[in-house]
């Protein structure tokens, strides 16, 4: 598969977004220019983006347009992801849910209702992509960024006063949306593998009934205590009675109250029937053959306030040590869905708009999803293919010829991580012995630097000929 990621913006936006049906090749060409500027300046709102007073006020016409709508603009993205996912490999389907927050706006009378009720803006769930390239001795699957195979924004409205658990459980739902990537792409090809990866919100009787029909595997983290069927009991009695596989280690990323650390866990595996819960049509069939997996934390160091405890529920099959491992791996590549919400935010700027009406909103939303999977991909780049050539490919001489001027040529010449740690050193990265591999932030602030260097010996050869 080709990657996106170091395409000059130009290159980048006419592959993601000449393929939207809009109405008109014009306004389809407009998405194209608006995707560029804020590829070239992401993190900046739109005047940033368009210092041009017409090219601004394009971008605005263009956003006002009921034709831009969200999934029409994601539109090409999407089937470019699914094609991409259909090779012979295995690919990680990780699915989430983050709010944006637009309270202080001027849109914010328009918007869902989210949080605690009191703040406005909107609910975007993403099903993220990722193809696992191989496995690093932890185990940990070293992968590559494919795209959005899904992605819905939504408006939350109040819930009815009054609401019966019976109207709640006949209208449509928050989580409907859970594994609904499903029913669109598809069942994967019989020499493909998808594996569903969700946290605590996915853990009821839909996600796992849908990712079985459509021959998916899934590692979904555990809620509720469930009952099992056949009056068996229940998931933490079983699972405490199971012998352990093992012991390994997790890594803990920074969090609020909480620094980076490392986590020794001792593996549970257990295999058991699920109880059907009931539902508006009836009691459901139980869900068979699924594994009960509890990673829990031993000797953990003092001041940690909540040792790490993780109950999973997965379709792999966990009878040896090294499958149980497998499992934590899978579940720990995670992250990636909160990386692709940071850098939505943080790298995209997603919730800096002030963009006055709703659906403006909702279209630049959708071409901000877009370049955030640009920004983050390049981090996985680095890690899943260090010696790989597409870095250098898609940076070209002149750009290598201005980081060898700056910061020397690598000892193991250009590869992809080596390019991409030079470019991170021009964004402050210190690239010490210790300091392990840059973060997109950092690439981007440097690979902004070099564009500018790039653009500037461009323009100073072009003043001497």
């Amino acid at each position: 598969m080709t990657t996106t990621t170091l395409l000059s913006p130009t290159q980048w936006a006419q592959q993601e977004f000449a393929l939207a049906e809009l109405g008109d090749r014009r306004r389809t060409q407009r998405l194209v220019n608006l995707a560029h500027g804020l590829a070239a300046q992401p993190g900046g709102t739109l005047p940033q983006a368009f210092p041009d007073w017409a090219e601004l006020k394009a971008a605005y016409r263009l956003l006002d347009r009921p034709e831009t709508s969200f999934q029409r603009i994601l539109a090409p993205h999407l089937q470019r992801t699914r094609a991409a996912c259909r090779p012979p490999g295995e690919y990680l389907l990780i699915e989430d849910t983050t709010l944006l927050d637009y309270s202080c706006g001027p849109a914010a009378p328009e918007l869902g209702r989210i949080g605690d009720g009191q703040g406005r803006g909107f609910e975007l769930h993403a099903t993220l992509a990722v193809r696992i390239e191989g496995w690093t001795l932890a185990p940990r699957p070293a992968s590559q960024l494919v795209g959005l195979l899904r992605q819905r924004c939504d408006r939350p409205p109040p819930a009815p006063p009054g609401e019966t658990r019976a109207q709640c459980l006949s209208r449509p739902r928050r989580s409907q949306r859970w594994a609904a990537a499903l029913k669109e792409a598809g069942a994967p090809p019989a020499d493909c593998r998808w594996i569903y990866v969700a946290d605590r919100e996915a853990d009821f009787y839909e996600p796992i009934q849908r990712c079985q029909p459509h021959r998916v595997d899934f590692v979904i983290r555990a809620c509720h205590d469930r009952r099992l069927a056949q009056d068996a009991g229940h998931r933490h009695e079983t699972l405490a009675r199971a012998p352990v596989l093992g012991q390994t280690t997790v890594e803990l990323r920074t969090r609020p109250g909480q620094a980076a650390r490392t986590a020794l866990v001792a593996v549970r595996a257990v295999r058991v029937d699920l109880d059907g819960p009931w539902r508006p049509s009836g009691w459901q069939a139980p869900l068979r053959g699924v594994w009960a997996v509890e990673v829990r934390e031993v000797h953990a160091p003092q001041g940690v306030m909540q040792p790490l405890h993780w109950g999973l529920l997965t379709s792999l099959p966990c009878e040896s040590w090294a499958a149980g491992q497998r499992v934590v791996g899978l579940y720990a590549a995670r992250w990636w869905i909160e990386e692709y919400h940071k850098a939505l935010k943080r790298g995209a700027g997603v919730e800096a708009s002030q963009l006055e009406r709703g659906h403006r909103l909702e279209a630049l939303i959708a071409v901000l999803a877009v370049v955030a999977v640009r920004l983050l991909a390049t981090t996985l780049l680095a890690r899943s293919r260090p010696e790989g050539w597409e870095a250098p490919e898609s940076f070209g001489p002149e750009a290598l010829a201005l980081l060898a001027a700056k910061l020397g040529r690598p000892k193991e010449g250009w590869t992809n991580q080596s390019v991409l740690i030079a470019t991170a050193r021009l964004g402050g990265f210190m690239a010490r012995k210790g300091d392990g591999l840059p973060g997109w932030q950092t690439i981007w602030r440097g690979w902004q630097r070099l564009r500018w260097m790039c653009e500037g010996v461009v323009t100073l050869n072009q003043t001497q000929t």
